[in-house]
Formats: C-alpha cells, structure tokens, sequence
C-alpha cells in the first residue's frame, strides 16, 4: 500500500502545486479553499470509483483489467475504449512534454541565480535546450526499468522531492509572511483595476479554477498503480485507503502552499511561488527546491510514461506472440548486477523519449498546450468514464435521484474544463506570435 501511496504523491503533487498561490490569488480566500477542497474530493471520489472497476464484474473475485483501457472496454464496450485510451495516453505523453521544459527551467533558474550572485546587473538569460537534451538521455536509461513493479524505489524518491520543495514554498512564504508581506489578500481575490476587465477577471478566475482541478487528479494511472498490490487483502480495498492517504497528503500540502503564498504575496503572488522570492539571501534555499522539483520530476516523467510503454508493448506482444525482437529477455551484466534487456523495449522506449525532447526543443511555450490538452482530458478520464463505469457496473436506472446527482457531477467537471480550455486557448495565440523554434532562452 505504502508503495500506491508513493506513486499517488508522485504525480500529484507534482510541480503544479507552486502555481496555486497564483490560483487562491485569483479565486479569493473563499473560492480558493472551497474550490481546492471540492476537486480534492472529487478526485478521492472519482478514483475509488476507478478502485471498484479493476476487476469485473465483481470488484474483489472478478477478471482483472489490467489498465484503465481494459477497464472501459470491459464495462463500457469497444468504441468508448479506442475513445479512452486515445484521451489518456496523448495525455499522459503530453505530461512528459511538460515535465522535460518544466525540468529544463527549473535548471536554467539555478543557472541563473548564481549568475546573479557573481553579477547581479547581469541580465542572466540562458537555453534550455541543453538541459533538455540532458535530462532525455538520463530519462532513455530509467524507460528501460520494466514495469511499475520496478518502480517503487524511483517513485520513493520522487514522492520525498515533492514533499521537500513543497516544504520550502511553504517555509520561505511564513519566513515573508513575518518579515513583510507584499500586498492585500481579501475574500474575493485579484480586484478589477483599471488594467483588468470584468472580462480578463472572469478569464483568470476560471483558468485558476482549472489548474486546481488539474493538479488533484491522478485517475489516468490507478488502474495501472492497482496492479502493483498484491490480491489478499482485495486489491480495491487496499487501493482506496492509498487513495484517501495520497489525496489527504496532497490536500494538506496543495492548502499549505496556496494559503501561505497567497498570504505572503497577496494580489502580486506570482505564477510560480519560489520566483517571487528572487534572488536574495535565500537563493541558495530556492536553488534547492529547484533541484528537488528536477529529481521530481525525473520520477514523475517514468510513473506517467510506464501505462504509455505497457499500452504499446502488450499491443506489440500480441501482434507478433513468436518474434523474439519483441518477447526475448537477454540477459546482460553491469557492476555485478544481471540486467535483462529486450530488444522492442529498448528501441520503442529510446524513441518515444527522443521524440518528447525533440517536441520540447521545438515548442518552448508547449505548456499552453498542456494546459488545453490537459483541459480537454480532465473531463472524460476524472469524471466521465469512472461515474459511466460506476453507473452500468450498479446498474444505477435513469432518472433516479442517485444518476441525477452522478451527471450533475458530470456536468461541472465539463464546464470547468471548458472554461480552463478558452484560457489556454488564448495563451496559445499570444505565444504563436512571438515563437522561434529550438531558440527557448530564460
């Protein structure tokens, strides 16, 4: 369980969780807490749905779905699986995107803040793309570890990164919050002033409701992390105590950062908590939370990219059941350790991170994208797909009062991820204007 547990963290509190301050700004102290609390509990909701649908028909004795495209496919039929899997693997690839540009700035960040020691007129301006291109090469070596079952030490790792940098936001924010904070908090957030319109608040307002309902979700890879338990205790029961570990965690941490920040920062906090600190006395503390976040990530990168791997390489399997360039293991030996290496594995993994770096070299600002990707996702893998599940799996009937509060559910989670889509929608077209391929300086 402790293992499930670790997985969750890992994901969850991913880098995004320094962005909330910038969201409660938007939101306000109500909206923000409200709203932070509602989609936390719509994730636990949502994924201990997902708990029950691991096997079927019957959720402790029935045949297993290895992953949630089995999942759908057995429940829901064939259609709504080819749906599905396209919606959670172009997901979970575009993650990987934004994980390698995210794990790229955050490099460049520490480049800058010693270049701002030695020259603090300096202007400090640095590429990414080394740093992409680096982090590829380590991230070819760590697709070769199998499965999720070989991932738990790697997954440890990341789950402590996130608590660590987290725990610093958190610490630097109550450090600024007794020394002198910038600005005013109120009820309802960022006011409309003469440079905001009703417009861009209502715009900013629903863009930070959507990052909050991004960043508590994990449902894409439940299924995938329920594989890992063992089958005695029942795989679903064991799974929802992970769930509602990981969410409390992740709730605490995701309130902690965004009321701390926002506390700290007021109507000025900025879209990434640690950068409102710039490059003072505590550099050397932001320094480290940056190189958290990148050991982070790295993990992070492996536990989305695993049920990515596994789509394909069980597809492969099948395909060709007698050719040993995709079903032999050949043993090899390094430092004393026997290592088997297959040869699909090796080149299908190899190229698909190749692939990510090349798109992250080329679309810098590929974050937009994310957040539109991620907003057309959110819906039908969080909300759509578990509760359709849910319903045929109870044979809850139309019209009753339990399927009326279901869809109603249903229906806020899409008007959510419309409303995030616009906001990045128009991102995209503010950064097409200025984009210059493979030429991403910070």
């Amino acid at each position: 369980m402790w293992t499930a547990c670790a997985h969750i963290i890992t994901v969850a509190i991913g880098a995004g969780v320094l962005s909330l301050a910038w969201a409660m700004s938007q939101l306000g102290w109500f909206a923000g807490i409200s709203i932070l609390l509602l989609f936390s509990m719509i994730s636990l909701y949502t994924a201990n749905l997902l708990a029950d649908c691991y096997r079927y028909p019957n959720p402790v004795t029935g045949r297993r779905n290895y992953s949630y495209m089995e999942a759908v496919k057995a429940i829901l039929g064939e259609t709504k699986c080819l749906i599905c899997g396209w919606i959670q693997y172009g997901n979970l690839t575009t993650f990987a995107i934004g994980y390698t540009i995210t794990t790229a700035k955050s490099l460049v960040a520490i480049q800058k803040s010693s270049c701002h020691r030695k020259n603090p007129n300096a202007s400090c301006r640095f590429s990414n793309n080394p740093h992409m291109i680096g982090l590829g090469i380590v991230e070819i070596f760590l697709s070769q570890i199998p499965n999720f079952h070989k991932l738990s030490w790697l997954s440890t790792i990341a789950a402590l990164m996130s608590f660590a940098y987290a725990s610093i936001g958190i610490g630097l924010s109550i450090q600024k919050m007794i020394y002198g904070r910038e600005g005013t908090t109120s009820v309802i957030g960022v006011g409309i002033e003469a440079d905001l319109s009703t417009s861009e608040k209502v715009r900013k307002m629903f863009t930070a409701a959507g990052a909050i309902a991004f960043a508590c979700t994990y449902a894409q890879i439940v299924v995938d992390i329920q594989d890992t338990l063992k089958s005695s205790p029942s795989e679903n029961k064991v799974m929802k105590k992970a769930n509602i570990i990981g969410v409390s965690v992740m709730t605490t941490f995701f309130l902690m950062c965004s009321c701390f920040g926002y506390a700290a920062f007021g109507n000025h906090t900025p879209g990434n908590l640690l950068a409102g600190f710039g490059y003072q006395e505590v550099s050397w503390v932001i320094d480290m939370a940056n190189l958290f976040i990148v050991i982070d990530l790295v993990g992070a990168y492996q536990v989305l990219a695993q049920p990515v791997f596994r789509v394909i390489e069980t597809w492969a399997t099948k395909k060709w059941p007698k050719s040993d360039f995709v079903n032999t293991e050949y043993p090899i030996g390094i430092a004393k350790k026997k290592l088997k290496i297959n040869l699909f594995r090796l080149f299908w993994r190899t190229g698909f991170v190749v692939i990510v770096t090349v798109v992250s070299l080329a679309l810098p600002f590929f974050t937009d994208m994310i957040a539109l990707l991620g907003a057309v996702g959110y819906w039908p893998v969080v909300v759509y797909f578990p509760v359709e599940m849910h319903i045929v799996r109870n044979k809850i009937g139309k019209r009753t009062m339990r399927w009326f509060g279901l869809q109603c559910l249903s229906l806020l989670c899409f008007l959510i991820s419309l409303a995030a889509a616009s906001g990045a929608i128009e991102g995209l077209i503010k950064n097409l204007h200025t984009y210059k391929p493979f030429m991403s300086k910070d």
